[in-house]
């Protein structure tokens, strides 16, 4: 299910059922009583439920659901999406109460978002990244997708969709089997009235089994089923990467290679993550001064150094993340590249130049959870909480399981100690501690949020544990380090960690 995902599994079963129901056919009108048979309960059981877990009826729950499926969509947008498409397809069938109802909800017109999400590549150059190149990228070649004969025109276009999807994401394709790395197989199956999706993605050189994908398909737009797929992917694509060179010797990798190697060091956000990143990323800006992802990567170390209170000597590494960064602006990137370049002129307070950077990782992929993560911390900064959180949402609902995903929870946490909102703070930024507790930089504001809203105890138990890990940290080094966050946010923080007994 793609909405409420986070909060999904505390619901009821018949909520659950009900959800799930609604969800794989927006455009259909429910009843009530259909519902309730989908969830094995009384209608009024049912409504109680929903008023209850919810806090609205089915029906209202449903109309919620659709206008988020359409701001999906529309955020996902290609140069060929229509409004008027977007809006049937999520079971709108006047267009113009549709654009009337989206624009209370959401302050802009759905023309306005499908605009503000459209990037189009300069004039004749093609939007697909011609910079991936074989020793780069792995190649993955696309195996056939076994289909009834009803379906093989389907399955022939779905692999085209797929490839192009692969394109987009920076990929490298191969036609050849023996020429990838890796391979995607699978097939369509007809069950009962509905047609299913299986895909495996697996290593052609060891057989190992990297990922595999199960869902119920839409057979009418293979263009979005092909962007989810290589969405879904990506992080254990990403993860497969990097255990392919975990274990190999140092002196036997390339540039490219021992970035790979640095990068879950890199995307621990920790302290000694960050050390052990920061010399293999050295060693590969030595051998290829022009690799793009170890520029990228070295960045975005520096700048975490300088944030997150790793040194004694923050000026001199925000310094260097800002040269880095600047360096590897220069350079030829996917989207990938461009997401973690994005992180690094973030911290280093260069938010213009960030944007510009991220809106072009989300024209080459749409699905870039990390992308539309650090769109998240970008509207945070510039103080628009609202389109953080849906954005930070987004992120979380691309990869929930991907190994930053905590750092959606802090800043929807940070989103809501900006609005003053210190409680939802405390909770989203207690999970991000809880699923990631070396990531001691995260009481940083969980321990104002808890000040604020009144928990005191959990406040001074909070200070006390980052003090653990950072004895000699004083309220002069935190507001050294703080990223580009609002002024009114800065002056929170800082205050209330000096109430919290932090010393000066």
């Amino acid at each position: 299910m793609t909405t409420g995902t986070v909060l999904h599994t505390v619901l009821p079963r018949s909520v659950r059922s009900a959800l799930d129901a609604m969800d794989a056919d927006l455009g259909r009108d429910w009843r009530l009583s259909e519902l309730a048979d989908r969830a094995r309960v009384s209608g009024r059981t049912l409504q109680r439920q929903f008023r209850t877990f919810l806090g609205h009826s089915p029906r209202v729950t449903l109309q919620d659901l659709r206008f988020k499926a359409a701001r999906r969509k529309l955020l996902h947008a290609t140069s060929e999406t229509k409004i008027m498409d977007v809006a049937l397809g999520c079971g709108f069938a006047h267009c113009g109460r549709f654009s009337v109802e989206y624009r209370t909800r959401y302050g802009e017109t759905p023309s306005q978002t499908l605009q503000r999400q459209s990037l189009p590549a300069p004039a004749g150059r093609p939007l697909l990244p011609t910079f991936v190149t074989s020793h780069q990228q792995p190649a993955i070649a696309l195996g056939r997708i076994e289909a009834q004969a009803r379906h093989g025109d389907m399955a022939r276009h779905l692999t085209d969709a797929v490839i192009m999807a692969l394109l987009r994401a920076g990929m490298a394709v191969s036609c050849r089997r023996a020429s990838a790395r890796y391979e995607i197989s699978g097939g369509l199956t007809d069950h009962e009235a509905r047609t299913e999706l299986t895909l495996r993605l697996t290593d052609t050189i060891t057989g190992r089994l990297i990922w595999a994908y199960r869902s119920e398909v839409d057979l009418a737009d293979d263009e979005l089923l092909a962007a989810r797929i290589v969405t879904a992917l990506q992080p254990s694509l990403r993860l497969a990467e990097m255990d392919r060179v975990r274990h190999v010797p140092d002196h036997d990798l390339v540039a490219h290679d021992l970035a790979l190697k640095a990068m879950p060091d890199v995307i621990r956000l920790d302290a000694q993550g960050n050390d052990h990143a920061r010399d293999l990323l050295e060693r590969a800006i030595q051998l290829d001064p022009d690799d793009a992802l170890a520029t990228a990567l070295s960045a975005w170390t520096h700048a975490q150094r300088a944030i997150y209170h790793f040194t004694t000597t923050p000026t001199e590494d925000r310094a260097r993340a800002t040269e880095l960064a600047h360096k590897a602006q220069a350079l030829p990137g996917d989207a990938t590249v461009l997401a973690i370049l994005g992180n690094a002129l973030t911290l280093v307070d260069e938010l213009a130049a960030a944007e510009i950077v991220i809106s072009k990782a989300l024209a080459i992929d749409g699905g870039s959870a990390w992308a539309w993560s650090r769109s998240g911390w970008i509207n945070l900064y510039k103080g628009d909480t609202t389109a953080a959180i849906e954005r930070f949402k987004i992120a979380l609902d691309l990869a929930p399981h991907d190994q930053l995903a905590f750092n959606n929870f802090v800043g929807i946490g940070c989103a809501h100690f900006d609005a003053g909102h210190y409680g939802e703070a405390a909770i989203w930024q207690q999970r991000a501690v809880l699923d990631h507790p070396s990531a001691l930089w995260i009481h940083r504001t969980l321990c104002p949020s808890y000040l604020l809203s009144g928990a005191q105890p959990e406040a001074k138990r909070s200070l006390a544990l980052w003090r653990a890990g950072c004895p000699e940290l004083t309220i002069a080094g935190v507001e050294a380090g703080l990223p580009p966050l609002t002024w009114s946010c800065r002056t929170r923080i800082v205050g209330a960690l000096n109430d919290a007994g932090l010393p000066l």
